[in-house]
C-alpha cells in the first residue's frame, strides 16, 4: 500500500513537472480537418498565430481533409496524448455521430475538450431572378412552388447542408437538395440561376449579399448582426420560425489521456490567444463572432456539443441523410 501511495505521489509529482515544462519548446500541431482555404482552415491558421505567443512555441497547421472531417478527427482520437497534437473542428463534431454509420472515434468519449473559439452565423439567400424581395415574399413563393426547389449545398454534413435540413424541417417543406463539392460552386450556380436558394456562413455569402448579387432573406442568428450589408436582415425567429439558431462554431480537442495539467495550460493559453488583437481583428473581417461566455470552459464546451448531437440527431435521421 505505502509503495502504491508513493507511486501516486511520484506520478502526480512528474505530471506536474510535465506540465510546467510543456510545451518545452517543441513544436504542437494543430490538426485541421478540412482543405487548406477553407473558412475553419482560415480560423485555425489565425488561433495558431496568436496561440504561438501565449504558449511560447510553433504552432504547425496540418489539413488533414476527407470524409466529412472524419479522417482528421481521427487522426486526433489516435494521437499520442501528449499535447503536441490538437484538433480544431466545427459543428461536424456534433453531426457526424449521426451522419455516419460507424466512426473509429467517440466524440464525447475520446477527446479532451479545451473550449470553444468562435460562432459564425449563416445566412438565407436566393437567386437574384428570385421574385421573392423578402422573407414573407419567400415563404409565400415557397408554399406556391412545393417540389419545384432546388436547395444546394457545399455536400454531406457541410453547414450549407445542415441549415437547409434544419429549415425544411422549420418550415416541414421538402426541397430538392442539390450537393457541390464545396461553396464557391454553389454559389455560382445559384448567381446563374441553376438552384434557388443557398444557407451559407457569412464568411462566403457577406460579399455577395453586399454587391446586390443575391437576393438576402434572413441571419440564422438570434438576433441581428451589426456588419453594416448585413444590418437590415431579420432573423428567421423574428420572422416566424421560433426558435430557429443556427452557427458554425469551432472548439479545440486533445486526445483522451492528456494530462490535466497540460490541459490546464492549453485552455488558459487558448483563452489568452482569442484576446489577441490581431485575431480578434481578423475573426472580425470573416463575421466570425468571437466566444465570450462560459463555453470557453472545457466542461461548458463539451457539455454545449453533448446538446447539439441531441439537437441534430433527430434532424438528420428523419432526412434520412447516411454517409458510409
Amino acid at each position: 500500500m505505502k509503495k502504491l501511495l508513493a507511486f501516486t505521489a511520484f506520478a502526480a509529482a512528474a505530471a506536474g513537472v510535465y506540465a510546467q515544462e510543456f510545451p518545452a519548446g517543441k513544436t504542437v500541431t494543430l490538426v485541421v480537418p478540412f482543405s487548406a482555404g477553407g473558412p475553419t482552415d482560415r480560423v485555425a491558421r489565425d488561433l495558431a498565430e496568436a496561440l504561438q505567443k501565449t504558449l511560447g512555441t510553433t504552432i504547425v497547421v496540418d489539413n488533414t481533409a476527407g470524409a466529412g472531417s472524419s479522417i482528421g478527427t481521427a487522426k486526433v482520437a489516435r494521437a499520442a496524448p501528449d499535447g503536441y497534437t490538437l484538433l480544431l473542428n466545427h459543428i461536424g463534431m456534433s453531426t457526424m455521430p449521426a451522419l455516419y454509420r460507424k466512426l473509429p472515434f467517440n466524440v464525447e468519449n475520446d477527446f479532451e475538450y479545451l473550449g470553444m473559439v468562435n460562432e459564425v452565423p449563416m445566412t438565407l439567400i436566393g437567386k437574384p431572378t428570385l421574385p421573392a424581395n423578402n422573407y414573407k415574399e419567400l415563404t409565400t413563393w415557397i408554399a406556391a412552388n412545393k417540389g419545384k426547389i432546388n436547395l444546394g449545398n457545399a455536400g454531406l454534413g457541410a453547414a450549407s447542408h445542415l441549415c437547409g435540413l434544419l429549415f425544411q424541417s422549420a418550415l416541414k417543406v421538402e426541397m430538392t437538395p442539390v450537393p457541390y463539392k464545396g461553396t464557391a460552386p454553389a454559389i455560382a450556380d445559384l448567381l446563374g440561376g441553376q438552384i434557388d436558394l443557398l444557407c451559407d456562413q457569412t464568411t462566403n455569402t457577406t460579399s455577395q449579399i453586399e454587391a446586390k448579387k443575391v437576393k438576402a432573406y434572413a441571419v440564422t442568428t438570434s438576433k441581428r448582426l451589426t456588419t453594416p450589408a448585413l444590418k437590415d436582415l431579420p432573423t428567421l425567429a423574428e420572422s416566424g420560425l421560433k426558435d430557429f439558431e443556427v452557427s458554425i462554431w469551432h472548439g479545440v480537442y486533445a486526445p483522451k489521456g492528456t494530462p490535466a495539467p497540460v490541459l490546464k495550460k492549453l485552455n488558459e493559453a487558448i483563452k489568452a490567444a482569442m484576446k489577441d488583437p490581431g485575431f480578434v481583428k481578423r475573426e472580425e473581417a470573416l463575421g466570425a463572432v468571437i466566444i465570450a461566455d462560459k463555453r470557453t470552459e472545457p466542461a461548458e464546451h463539451k457539455k454545449f456539443v453533448s446538446a447539439e448531437i441531441a439537437k441534430w440527431g433527430p434532424i438528420i435521421k428523419a432526412a434520412g441523410v447516411y454517409a458510409d
